[in-house]
């Protein structure tokens, strides 16, 4: 299995702190939140290899950073050739240029990498294992106001029913993570998803594109988990890894 850290956005709502450094290299407790999620990749076996997509502007903090990063996997940066906010490619068109780009033909996990979190990934590849199946993890953030702003999903017996991307009226308050388990089956669907034409810019349109088409289980964790795309929760982030 191969590990793709989505790590080419433009932190816009986090400006002036991510004006020069990339979200992924602030620092949160002590740590680098890149560095939280490599962390959590590193107890898991089965992790062959590590790539960081980045984009133009970033990519040299990212090479300077893994300089003095003592690395117990091997990492490879790859730079996806945007310059700005507006001609990024997207978290899926970002997905699909790695898999292109290195060839990519294992199953593969999806991290976003403003993420931060403290379940273990364990239990979740365990399921992968099991199901060979699409793996997407959820939080309850308990908070309609909050769930605007991300994938809200609706669960039946641990598959995933409905995905709807940003809805202004959410069902529920259980939200996707950006932490995906891809067999390499569903490499090609990525492909056929953004060939048709299909938004390349959130995971979770795949998603609520992909659970018509296959199944998609769901790992429901209880354990703290922040995206870190707006101040207010990077300090609450910042708060409650502090303790």
């Amino acid at each position: 299995m191969d590990a793709l850290i989505l790590a080419a956005g433009y932190g816009t709502r986090l400006h002036p702190l991510t004006e020069n450094t990339p979200k992924p290299l602030l620092k949160v407790a002590g740590k680098l939140i890149i560095e939280h999620i490599i962390n959590k990749l590193g107890e898991l076996d089965v992790i062959n290899q590590i790539y960081i997509v980045t984009n133009d502007k970033f990519e040299q903090n990212f090479k300077e950073w893994l300089k003095n990063f003592d690395a117990k996997k091997s990492i490879e940066i790859i730079n996806d050739n945007t310059k700005s906010n507006e001609d990024r490619l997207g978290a899926l068109g970002d997905i699909n240029y790695a898999i292109k780009t290195k060839n990519i033909e294992n199953d593969i996990i999806v991290i976003a990498g403003d993420n931060l979190f403290e379940l273990s990934l364990k239990e979740v590849v365990d399921i992968f294992k099991r199901t060979n199946h699409n793996v997407i993890v959820l939080y309850d953030v308990k908070d309609s106001e909050l769930a605007k702003n991300y994938g809200v999903v609706d669960i039946r017996d641990n598959i995933v029913v409905n995905f709807e991307e940003k809805p202004s009226n959410p069902k529920s308050t259980l939200v996707s993570t950006g932490i995906y388990l891809f067999p390499k089956k569903t490499l090609s669907l990525i492909k056929k998803y953004i060939d048709q034409g299909n938004s390349p810019d959130k995971s979770g349109s795949f998603i609520e594109w992909l659970h018509k088409r296959e199944g998609v289980y769901a790992y429901v964790t209880d354990k703290k988990w922040y995206d870190v795309g707006s101040f207010e929760q990077l300090e609450r982030a910042k708060k409650h890894f502090r303790e």
